[in-house]
């Protein structure tokens, strides 16, 4: 059977990986499983997602469905519509920071979440031809309309959470060629701010194109030469954000973690004094977060399982280091602006700017290398591995860490370690990679 699901919806190249049919069977599969009920769609700004978009309307109405049709809105839009709205499902047509070519179907139940493994297995079955699909007749077929006013609601929605006025606050953003160039700047000018916006002119091919999230240079070379209080960086589908400081340096998702999480502590809004981070969130978040008394709780990467693990826990904040950030009281998912308007409302109560906020946290300096092996399983269980890292973990003790963790796509093991220098994470790294290929795992 295909296993078409990541860990983020069905992803592929445009036209390749991911073709028109395919689309539409997942709209079909979709429609076929709440017939005669309202799903809502919406998309980013790449080439390929006005044809994707279509086709899964399409591949609902065929199947009884009531489609609506949201146009160019970011990813949490989608979440939210889902979530406080009469829709069942939404389908969120994107790839998120991928490059314009890549692109993505993502699919969100009625609480906003994300769909669960059985119905993921029950679409997977239809695209294999192992069921075949009553298509609806005659009276029975289903509508498309359009939906602007998804977008409207959700925008509305972010601007009732935060009482603030953002006069003489003077902002830059990247808004990555993407879904934040309908979004960003109107939402952040209602509440007074000046915004200048670059990469805010999509053309179906610059999405994340040297720009938004993950490609900040311009952003920050822009907040240094323009005087900009701060700079926000969104990507390709408006879930994640990188800030910038008044002196053009990263906030990354470690860092908003930090501040956040020490304001909400601070104003009892921090459920069980604790923040949910991934695996790869820096040493320094722990240490920095701990001398405020705030516990912290390790996820594998990826922000479906640092939102499980939030559910489970009922904690309030969570997120990873690119810049993915979940406020669980106020929204299902990572959302770049909901974190862009939590950063300007505790700069303007707390009076000081982003790089006077993020003071207190050292990040601890980091190598990464991804080493191919064999057989990443039987590496990862290999005794002369395991006690090597165990013996290198104990001589730093609190100092730094090694975190050796097998690829979840490819036939690697990634091997990182923090510690106070970065030639002795450098030499941690190069031990343990000496290892691996010395017993040619």
């Amino acid at each position: 059977m295909g296993h078409y699901f990541g860990t983020d919806g069905v992803r592929g190249k445009a036209n390749h990986g991911l073709t028109v049919q395919m689309a539409l069977t997942i709209g079909q599969a979709l429609g076929a499983m709440y017939p005669g009920q309202k799903i809502v769609v919406g998309m980013d700004t790449r080439l390929s997602s006005g044809m994707l978009k279509h086709a899964v309307l399409a591949g609902l109405a065929a199947t009884s469905a009531r489609a609506y049709d949201a146009g160019v809105v970011p990813t949490p839009t989608i979440a939210y519509l889902t979530a406080n709205q009469d829709f069942v499902a939404g389908v969120m047509i994107s790839a998120s920071h991928n490059p314009y070519d890549d692109n993505g179907i993502k699919i969100f139940s009625s609480n906003g979440y994300k769909i669960d493994e059985s119905l993921e297995a029950q679409i997977e079955a239809v695209l294999d031809g192992k069921v075949t699909l009553q298509l609806a007749i005659d009276g029975h077929i289903g509508t498309i309309e359009t939906y602007p006013e998804g977008l409207q609601a959700y925008t509305d929605y972010l601007k009732s959470l935060f009482d603030m006025d953002l006069t003489g606050f003077n902002i830059a953003i990247d808004a990555a060629n993407g879904s934040a160039t309908v979004s960003a700047k109107p939402v952040l000018e209602a509440f007074g701010a000046t915004v200048h916006a670059i990469a805010n002119q999509p053309n179906g091919i610059n999405i994340n194109a040297h720009c938004g999230s993950t490609h900040p240079q311009a952003l920050q070379a822009y907040v240094t030469d323009h005087d900009s209080d701060l700079g926000l960086a969104f990507d390709g589908d408006a879930d994640r954000l990188i800030a910038v400081d008044e002196h053009g340096e990263l906030v990354d998702g470690d860092a908003m973690l930090y501040l956040v999480g020490k304001y909400l502590k601070k104003n009892g809004e921090l459920h069980e004094n604790t923040v949910v981070t991934t695996v790869m969130a820096n040493l320094g978040l722990h240490k920095a977060l701990a001398q405020y008394g705030i516990m912290t709780i390790q996820t594998p990467v990826g922000d479906k399982y640092v939102v499980e693990r939030m559910l489970n826990g009922h904690y309030s904040l969570g997120g990873e280091q690119s810049g993915h950030i979940v406020f669980k009281d106020y929204l299902t998912t990572g959302d770049g602006l909901l974190t862009a308007l939590a950063l300007l409302k505790i700069m303007s109560d707390e009076k000081q700017t982003l790089a006077q906020l993020k003071t207190g946290l050292t990040i601890y300096p980091q190598t990464l290398r991804n080493v191919r092996v064999n057989d990443k399983k039987n590496a990862m269980k290999h005794p002369k591995l395991s006690a090597l890292v165990e013996s290198l973990s104990t001589q730093l003790g609190s100092d730094g860490r090694i975190l050796v963790r097998p690829s979840g796509t490819e036939p690697l093991v990634r091997v990182m370690a923090e510690a106070a220098t970065q030639a002795q994470c450098d030499d941690l790294v190069a031990t343990i990679v000496r290892c691996i290929e010395e017993e040619n795992l």
